[in-house]
């Protein structure tokens, strides 16, 4: 099973488990990060949109992601400019899944 989140302006697809690389977050005690955005869910009675459900992670590690560089150029105007890039990031792992009073967590 796994869960559609919106965080940070993307969606994710996250399942029990799954250690994902989402925009800075602010963790909470512990490292714990809930997120309560849920677009959709997939279980058993295949996709569903629910209306009480959260996905819940521990923030592992934060960092910032690889340079990317912003060029602008206009053609026979003499100009350019070089921008650089790095975006922040929360890796999270994903702990459990809460859906209409259910858990689904991760195998340990």
């Amino acid at each position: 099973m796994y869960a559609v989140i919106r965080t940070g302006g993307k969606q994710y697809r996250v399942a029990p488990g799954d250690v994902v690389k989402v925009e800075t977050v602010a963790a909470g005690e512990n490292g714990a990060v809930e997120f309560a955005d849920v677009l959709a869910f997939s279980g058993e009675n295949g996709i569903t949109q629910p209306e009480s459900a959260k996905v819940v992670g521990t923030v592992l590690n934060e960092g910032r992601a690889p340079k990317i560089l912003v060029f602008h150029y206009k053609r026979k105007k003499q100009y350019k400019k070089m921008q650089g890039h790095r975006q922040d990031y929360s890796q999270v792992r994903i702990d459990s899944i809460q859906v209409d009073g259910n858990t689904y967590s991760a195998a340990k």
